[in-house]
């Protein structure tokens, strides 16, 4: 089973879930809408589903967009039965990144407004992974041209500790799902 974790303002049922639950059928893609804006609560709910799933599925393979990238990285060593990550244009210094976005924000997918405060954006430092090197096999997809994400962040700390896939142009939607969608396919059989 495939976990798909969206960014902020997005949703389980935006665009790239919707791609990858179709595309990667009838492999099944899990894609619930969690709060992303509020870490302590994403964590926890986060993890409360990934042991519930973990009692059907003991092998599961996390794909994180954006801030679902950087929650993915910080649960993809938390459990046992994940045995890969996959991160499409990470956030991988929320609190860096979130600085000066504080107030009212709007959730594209779901409708909701909700107010981002510098608490919630601090929080997500408890969730920070300082040394990637630690043999979680991951898989990083990174279109130079994100308008949001420096790419280069996620590039420079996974070099040693990650199979990357960088590409030119492209922005923070990520324009190379069907190069991405192959991969992590192949990814995913060879880990049956």
């Amino acid at each position: 089973m495939i976990l798909y974790l969206h960014g902020l303002n997005s949703g389980g049922t935006a665009g790239k879930a919707t791609t990858l639950r179709e595309a990667l059928a009838p492999v099944p893609v899990l894609s619930p809408t969690y709060p992303a804006h509020r870490p302590m609560q994403a964590v926890y709910d986060l993890q409360r589903l990934i042991s519930e799933i973990e009692q059907e599925h003991p092998r599961l393979m996390i794909v994180g967009s954006s801030l679902g990238g950087f929650y993915g990285q910080y649960l993809a060593r938390r459990f046992g039965g994940i045995f890969r990550l996959v991160m499409i244009n990470p956030a991988l210094r929320p609190w860096e990144l979130l600085r000066g976005r504080e107030g009212e924000q709007r959730n594209f997918v779901t409708g909701e407004t909700y107010l981002l405060t510098r608490e919630d954006i601090e929080q997500t430092r408890r969730f920070e992974i300082k040394d990637v090197n630690d043999g979680m096999p991951t898989t990083l997809f990174l279109d130079k041209g994100d308008e949001t994400i420096d790419y280069r962040i996620a590039a420079e700390m996974y070099r040693d500790a990650g199979e990357l896939f960088i590409f030119e142009g492209g922005d923070h939607r990520f324009r190379h799902m069907d190069e991405a969608i192959a991969i992590i396919r192949r990814r995913y059989e060879e880990a049956a």
